[in-house]
C-alpha cells in the first residue's frame, strides 16, 4: 500500500513539473496584495514612501503530502523625476519554491522598472507602465523519483531505472512581464480615498519549459486583471477591497476580498498601530481569513487557506499558511517623495 501511495504521489508531481503542451501554471500567494511585482510590475512603487521591502512565506498541502514551501522577497525604490510630479521605481523580485517528494525547485531573479506619469494635479492621478524580467531556474532531485518503470510486478524496486528520457536535472530560461496601472485619489479633499485598475501580461516571451528540452512545451502567457479601492468609514477606520482575475492557458482563477482597518492611538493621521482584518475568497478553492498589524514602519500579516474545493476530503479542509512582513520608509533628503504634494499610492 505504501509503494502504491509513493507511485501515486510521484505521478502527481511528475504531472506538475513535466507539463503538457498547454503549459505549467504559476506559483501564487493568497496574500497576493503583499506580492505586488508578481501581481503586476506596474504596481511597483504604488505606496506612500520611498522604499518598500517585503517578504512572504507560504507552506501548503502538509496534510496531504510533502509540504509545498514558497518564499517571495521584493524590494522597491521610488524617486521623483525632474521638477514635475512624475516618478520612477526600480525593483527586484526574488522567488524560491520547493514542491513534492522530488524537491522540484524553482528560483526566480527578476529586476523591475516602473515609470509613473502624472495625469494632472487635481486628483493625484497616475498612469504607470512597468517591466520585469530575468532568470528562472528549475531543478529536481532525481534520486528521489519513483515511477511505474520501477514497479517489477511485485512491488517497488529502486534498482530499476526510472525510465525517464531527460539527461539534466535542471534547466534555466529568461522570463518577462509587462503591466499598466491607473491609480487616483477619489477627490482632491480626500487623498486617502483612492483606487486603482491594472492589467499585466506575464511570460510574453513564451519561455521553453521542459526537462526534456522539447521545443513545443512552453510556459503559457498569463493575463492578470487587478483592481482595488480604499475609502474611509470614519475618522479612525477604512475599508480596502481588492480583486484579481487571472487566466493562463485553459486555467482561470478569481480571488477577491475586503479588509477592515482601524487606527489605534491618539494621532489618527500618524497612528501608533493600525489593525486590519478581513477575508478573501478564491472561487471554487478556498476561503482565506487575514489579520494584519501595522506598527510604523513595519507590517506583519497572517493568513490561512480553508479549503472548500473537492480536495477538502483529502486535505481535511486544510490549505496553506502564509506569513508576510513589510517595511515602508522615507529617506531624509530633498528629493524624497515625502516632500512631494502628489505621489502614486494605494
Amino acid at each position: 500500500m505504501t509503494n502504491f501511495r509513493n507511485l501515486l504521489i510521484s505521478a502527481i508531481v511528475l504531472a506538475f513539473f513535466i507539463p503538457a503542451v498547454a503549459g505549467a501554471q504559476d506559483i501564487h500567494f493568497s496574500q497576493f496584495f503583499e506580492t505586488p511585482l508578481l501581481r503586476n510590475p506596474s504596481l511597483a512603487g504604488i505606496f506612500n514612501g520611498d522604499i518598500r521591502i517585503q517578504g512572504v512565506y507560504r507552506s501548503q498541502w502538509g496534510s496531504v503530502t510533502v509540504p509545498y514551501k514558497t518564499g517571495s522577497f521584493n524590494m522597491e525604490y521610488k524617486k521623483p523625476i525632474g521638477q514635475g510630479d512624475d516618478f520612477i521605481t526600480t525593483g527586484l523580485q526574488l522567488v524560491y519554491d520547493k514542491a513534492g517528494t522530488t524537491n522540484f525547485t524553482t528560483s526566480n531573479v527578476l529586476p523591475a522598472l516602473n515609470y509613473h506619469k502624472s495625469l494632472g494635479s487635481n486628483k493625484s492621478s497616475y498612469l504607470s507602465l512597468g517591466f520585469m524580467g530575468g532568470l528562472v531556474q528549475r531543478r529536481i532531485d532525481r534520486s528521489k523519483m519513483t515511477t511505474n518503470s520501477q514497479f517489477d510486478g511485485n512491488g517497488y524496486n529502486p534498482s530499476l531505472a526510472d525510465g525517464e528520457a531527460f539527461v539534466n536535472d535542471n534547466f534555466s530560461y529568461l522570463d518577462g512581464s509587462v503591466g499598466m496601472t491607473f491609480n487616483s485619489a477619489m477627490s482632491p479633499d480626500r487623498p486617502q480615498d483612492n483606487y486603482f485598475i491594472g492589467v499585466a501580461y506575464h511570460h510574453f516571451n513564451r519561455p521553453k519549459n521542459s526537462f526534456y528540452r522539447r521545443p513545443e512545451i512552453e510556459l503559457s502567457p498569463k493575463w492578470v486583471y487587478s483592481t482595488g479601492v480604499r475609502f474611509g468609514v470614519s475618522e479612525t477606520s477604512y475599508l480596502t477591497i481588492q480583486a484579481d482575475h487571472t487566466t493562463q492557458g485553459p486555467s482561470k482563477e478569481t480571488v477577491a476580498g475586503v479588509m477592515y482597518s482601524t487606527k489605534i492611538g491618539d494621532d489618527y493621521q500618524n497612528p501608533d498601530y493600525t489593525l486590519h482584518f478581513g477575508g478573501f475568497l478564491r472561487l471554487e478553492d478556498a476561503f482565506i481569513p487575514v489579520v494584519k498589524l501595522d506598527y510604523n514602519p513595519f507590517s506583519i500579516a497572517f493568513s490561512y487557506d480553508v479549503n472548500v474545493s473537492q480536495l477538502r476530503t483529502a486535505s481535511q479542509g486544510h490549505g496553506g499558511l502564509e506569513l508576510s512582513v513589510t517595511y515602508i520608509g522615507f529617506f531624509d533628503r530633498d528629493n524624497s517623495s515625502k516632500n512631494a504634494t502628489k505621489c502614486p499610492r494605494f
